[in-house]
């Protein structure tokens, strides 16, 4: 507990100032080389997907139609399909890549205009690419999105990440953040990763437990957690004291706000608690990638 609390005060420390809550097809990269070890089955949020309690947790995105800064790609997978993204490339070449993983809502405007702000605040020195899990579907509706959830196939999730991770080159630097549904696809596209992963942000997602399966990632883990029942406090202790079985490093704060307090499309977002974990996300980013 020392260790954690010493860890997080140095990253709310770095944090003075940033704390601000404004609204903000591709030729193909040589491979990178994506760590193939079968992942387990982790999406344990399938079994509360369609509970309507926690489908009251999410209500519906307000309308937004947003012009970003980045283009809308296409990209190979490799079961031979094709997979969506939305990217927004660096200034200047770059090797550092930041992977966004949709909310459970699919890859709508609001994690666009995110991708955005994380682009703006990582100073434009990072490629921001925020991977559509969906193939195109896209939902405003909590229930349509329960069952998105419930329904999208492991495999399937697991080819697409490869394919993000493909996209962004064998020299690839690479990050990543997600929220609920894409909380622990960040952890899941950190392990996917390989020598390449630098660094992964979760905030509120369903972790991997697996002791083996995490002395595979090559970086600590930022986790970002609500006061809830499901994603409770016993499942991050154990997910805390299984990272550290495996060697690795979670740094974590308990926010006291629902589950899905600081989500890029929830209209009734918790602003302070929102900022604050925003301030903790980039002042990591900046840290992993230098910037």
């Amino acid at each position: 507990m020392a260790r954690f609390l010493i860890i997080l005060n140095l990253i709310l420390a770095g944090t003075a100032g940033l704390f601000s809550w404004q609204p903000q097809s591709s030729e193909s990269p040589t491979a990178i080389p994506v760590c193939y070890t079968p992942l387990l089955p982790s999406h344990d949020m399938k079994r509360f997907a369609l509970d309507p309690a926690f489908q009251a947790l999410h209500p519906a995105p307000l309308p937004l139609q947003y012009e970003g800064k980045g283009q809308n790609i296409t990209f190979k997978t490799p079961d031979g399909k094709d997979a969506n993204g939305y990217l927004i490339k660096a200034k200047n070449k770059s090797d550092n890549w930041l992977l966004v993983y949709q909310e459970w809502w699919g890859l709508n405007d609001y994690i666009r205009r995110e991708s955005d702000r994380y682009y703006d605040d990582l100073r434009g020195d990072v490629n921001v690419l925020a991977l559509d899990m969906y193939d195109g579907q896209v939902t405003d509706n909590p229930q349509e999105a329960g069952k998105l959830v419930s329904s999208v196939k492991e495999e399937r999730l697991t080819n697409i990440i490869k394919g993000g991770l493909t996209y962004a080159g064998p020299n690839a630097q690479v990050a990543n953040v997600g929220w609920c549904f894409g909380g622990g696809l960040s952890l899941r596209s950190g392990l996917l990763g390989g020598k390449n992963t630098i660094g992964v942000v979760m905030y509120y997602g369903m972790p991997v437990q697996d002791v083996q399966q995490l002395k595979n990632l090559n970086s600590d883990v930022l986790g970002v957690f609500a006061t809830e029942e499901r994603i409770s406090k016993e499942i991050i202790e154990t997910f805390d004291s299984n990272m550290d079985k495996a060697g690795k490093q979670l740094i974590y704060k308990i926010f006291p706000g629902v589950h899905g307090f600081a989500n890029p499309s929830n209209p009734k977002y918790d602003q302070l608690n929102a900022e604050q974990a925003y301030g903790m996300s980039i002042a990591y980013l900046k840290n992993k990638f230098n910037v």
